[in-house]
């Protein structure tokens, strides 16, 4: 490992022998073939001032990917929406319309409550 010392400016040390220092990259995960995701889909109304949105959880890869499936669920149902943290955010009640989106891209889809 190159002594790479800019990278912890402003960095607080321990005093613990046992220390490492943990740059905090995280890998990212690798995004799994559409086929063997397992996504869930719910209507979601919770902390959105009485309005309906489509949740869609369970997505495993890399936030790119999460991105451009969310673009294609928006473009799709003409709305718009956000994607972060594995859960893509469709505005509007788009629940059938976004199942019958995902199994004709081969994604594994569900229907949640919520």
């Amino acid at each position: 490992m190159a002594n790479d010392w800019k990278d912890r400016l402003g960095t607080v040390y321990s005093t613990n022998p046992d220390f490492q220092y943990e740059s905090g990259s995280d890998e990212e995960k690798e995004t799994l073939q559409p086929g063997k995701q397992d996504l869930r889909v719910q209507l979601d109304k919770k902390q959105r001032n009485g309005k309906k949105a489509t949740l869609i959880t369970g997505f495993v890869g890399k936030d790119d990917d999460l991105k451009e499936l969310a673009k294609l669920l928006k473009t799709k149902c003409g709305v718009g929406g956000s994607a972060k943290d594995g859960e893509i955010l469709i505005q509007g009640d788009f629940c059938n319309k976004v199942i019958e989106i995902l199994k004709s891209a081969s994604y594994k889809v569900k229907r949640s409550g919520g």
